[in-house]
This record gives structure tokens, C-alpha cells and sequence, in this order.
């Protein structure tokens, strides 16, 4: 039989994370451990660093003719910074725009259009369907088209599948072969990875972001998520309204 000192005695403890007297008494003789430090605090700070942030980037993405539209809300000398910012970045691209459509490839001129081509930039292939019905196929040829209409900096080549590679499988389109430094450093077999047929640009920047072909805080990639952002803000909004506008009739027809 154990001696007295040595026996155990259930303490009665409810709860261990409350704050009351029993318990601190308990924390002080070591029977329950230390209550951990709230949260709260930490979680707090994080919110007003996030507001903080955003709010010193309000304008990043915006191009000109938004910066224009804010001038009565914003300081002018803070939307000057801004605007000789825009036009130091468009200038840059407009220099390295060399591209601005889809290039054709054809078999003999693969390597020299693809391969050493990339040693100066990301080259990004499309490999197509041979069949008309491959629907991804006509999506991402269509989202390709405007990729390089907008990333005029970027090499965006196409070809169908069967002329770049003997018995290309017809499942396995349409495929994108990313080169680099004369290397394949990314493939992408069919859109399941993306959104499938509803694939669209925010997944083309992404990949181009993914990458390295464009930095994630490129104005092109911004002034997107923010349209996208917005529209769905505008989608919630309505169907609020129309939520509201239904249950004010449900009650009026109560009242009848």
C-alpha cells in the first residue's frame, strides 16, 4: 500500500481552460498546466497588418485611366508616384513586346522557334487536337489567341499534336509544353488541372505566374483578379437584393 504522501487525489476540475480562482490555484501547484496565451492578440494584429497593406497597395494594378478616375479621392502627388510608375511598366513592355499573336510551328522549325528560341524567355507550346470535336482543344486554342495578344513579351506557339509527336495520343489533348533555357520545365496534359472546358485567363496567368514568365504582381495579372473580384462582388450584391426583395414579398403575402 502506497504511503499517504504518495496516493493521488482527484482534483475536480471542470474546466481547465476557464479562467477562475480553482483553476489558477491549480496552475500554481503544477496540477493542471499553464493556460496557453489567447490567440486573440495575434489574430487582431494580423487583421490590422492586412488592412494596413492593402490599403498602402489600394492602387497596385490599376492602370492610367483608373488612376485618372480617382483623382478627386485620392492625393495627387500620392497618384503621381503611381502614374510615373504605370508608364515606367508599360514602357518596359512595349519594348519587350516582340511577340503579339500565336506562332505556327511546323516540324523542321521546332527546334530553332522553340527550343534555343527559349534561351532568351519562357516558350509556351500548344499541342491541338486533330478533331474537331476535342472541345478543350478549341478552348485553350481561343484562350491562347488572347494570351498573346495581351503578353506581347511572351513566345506563344501552337501545333497540332499528330505532326509534333508520331501517335500522339488524341486523350492527351490538347497539352502545353513549357520551355526554358532549352529545357521542358513544365507540361500541362489536357485541362483537368485547371477548370476543364471552363478553363479561362486567371488559369493562363496563373501558369504564367507558376512559371516565372511574369512576376505575380504584374499589372495585367492584378487589373484581372480585380475585374473578376469585383463582377463576383456584384454577383453576391444582386443576389442579396434578390433574396431580400423575395422574402419582403413572402411577408406581404402573409399579411393578405
Amino acid at each position: 500500500m502506497a504511503a499517504p504522501g504518495d496516493q493521488r487525489i482527484a482534483v475536480p476540475i471542470d474546466d481547465p481552460n476557464a479562467d477562475t480562482e480553482w483553476n489558477d490555484i491549480l496552475r500554481k501547484h503544477g496540477v493542471i498546466p499553464e493556460k496557453p496565451p489567447s490567440p486573440t492578440p495575434m489574430i487582431q494584429e494580423a487583421i490590422e497588418e492586412a488592412r494596413r497593406l492593402a490599403h498602402e497597395n489600394r492602387l497596385e494594378g490599376k492602370d492610367l485611366d483608373e488612376l485618372d478616375e480617382l483623382e478627386d479621392e485620392e492625393d495627387e502627388e500620392f497618384l503621381e508616384i503611381y502614374r510615373q510608375q504605370r508608364m515606367k511598366e508599360l514602357s518596359a513592355l512595349q519594348k519587350k513586346s516582340v511577340h503579339g499573336s500565336v506562332y505556327p510551328l511546323s516540324k523542321p522549325e521546332y527546334s530553332r522557334e522553340v527550343t534555343d528560341a527559349s534561351q532568351n524567355g519562357p516558350v509556351f507550346v500548344l499541342l491541338t487536337s486533330s478533331l474537331g470535336t476535342n472541345v478543350e482543344s478549341r478552348v485553350l486554342s481561343e484562350l491562347w489567341r488572347q494570351a498573346a495578344r495581351e503578353y506581347g513579351d511572351i513566345k506563344f506557339c501552337e501545333m497540332r499534336a499528330s505532326q509534333a509527336i508520331e501517335n500522339y495520343p488524341e486523350r492527351n489533348c490538347p497539352t502545353i509544353l513549357v520551355y526554358n533555357k532549352g529545357d521542358i520545365v513544365k507540361q500541362v496534359v489536357t485541362l483537368m488541372t485547371m477548370h476543364g472546358v471552363k478553363t479561362n485567363m486567371l488559369d493562363i496567368d496563373n501558369l504564367l505566374v507558376d512559371v516565372g514568365a511574369i512576376p505575380d504582381n504584374d499589372m495585367r495579372v492584378a487589373k484581372r483578379r480585380r475585374e473578376v473580384q469585383e463582377a463576383e462582388e456584384e454577383k453576391l450584391f444582386s443576389k442579396n437584393i434578390r433574396s431580400t426583395s423575395d422574402h419582403k414579398e413572402e411577408d406581404d403575402d402573409d399579411w393578405d
